[in-house]
């Protein structure tokens, strides 16, 4: 897909670029296929922001993906490739031998009127699913399963891919998007070829009002702030931050500071941190 540029009649439209969708079926999403999504602002269950700046947006309904791909041995159609507002990749609206409708996601060089399986059998071709046993080395694949049957989790987001290294001991060996080397049960359903969309890294948001239609509201600096708001605040004029990294609003360190929990029980299965030497 191609970049949309625009005439600069203002200062945010000079800047500004969007995907150009002609590639996409001019069609309204299925409905059963649709799910309304409830606002939260950012909010967990006992009302507490947990994830800041967020709020507002335009209302969006949830498009019902189908990430496990377990409709073993029955040829699907794609009637149409269409946009999600949820992610960054497009999906694929797929109809079966029994008229069963799913959406998936759309891997690049998918067309509509192509047909698609998953099993065992299937031809390695881009849009058909198999188990990772199944797939030769050093094929690229995407929506990877982290346990069996429990639907895609690796590699779902525009232009994203994973590669197949080796299989040994009934584990594939897989070098994810990040650099990352991981062991993956041969058992987990993976999907060939590579996630479409792979212009969604070059679009320029152009102007704060785009933002905040996506639901994402305005980041206010921590050095700007009171000290009773971020350790950052305070002091008078432009001041340093007074530590010796910056921290979070919660004093924890930031830029670089690593979240992972210490002695996961998935550790085993990672062969190769990303970013290692």
């Amino acid at each position: 897909m191609a970049i949309k540029t625009y005439k600069p009649v203002t200062p945010s439209r000079r800047n500004m670029t969007s995907i150009d969708f002609s590639e996409l079926s001019k069609v309204k999403p299925c409905k059963s296929l649709l799910k309304s999504l409830k606002k939260h602002a950012g909010r967990n269950s006992y009302g507490r922001i947990t994830v800041r700046h967020h709020g507002g947006g335009n209302r969006n309904r949830y498009r019902i993906i189908d990430f496990k791909r377990n409709k073993f041995d029955d040829n699907a159609k794609v009637l149409s490739l269409e946009y999600d507002p949820n992610r960054s990749a497009n999906i694929a609206l797929v109809e079966y031998s029994d008229k069963t409708k799913k959406y998936i996601l759309a891997p690049l060089g998918l067309e509509i009127g192509q047909e698609i399986i998953a099993g065992e059998d299937a031809d390695i071709k881009t849009g058909n699913a198999l188990k990772l046993k199944d797939i030769p080395v050093g094929t690229f694949v995407h929506n990877v399963e982290i346990y069996p049957g429990k639907g895609g989790q690796i590699a779902r987001s525009a232009g994203n891919m994973a590669q197949l290294m080796a299989k040994e001991n009934n584990m594939a060996l897989l070098r994810l998007p990040s650099g990352e080397l991981r062991n993956i049960s041969e058992l987990c359903m993976a999907t060939v070829g590579q996630v479409g969309n792979l212009d969604h890294e070059n679009v320029k948001i152009g102007k704060a009002g785009r933002k905040r239609h996506m639901g994402w509201r305005p980041t206010v600096r921590g050095s700007v702030m009171n000290p009773c708001d971020h350790p950052h605040g305070g002091g008078e004029g432009k001041s340093p931050i007074g530590r010796a990294t910056p921290v979070t609003p919660w004093g924890k360190p930031t830029l670089g500071y690593k979240t992972r929990k210490k002695f996961k029980l998935s550790d085993k299965f990672i062969v190769k941190r990303r970013n290692q030497k």
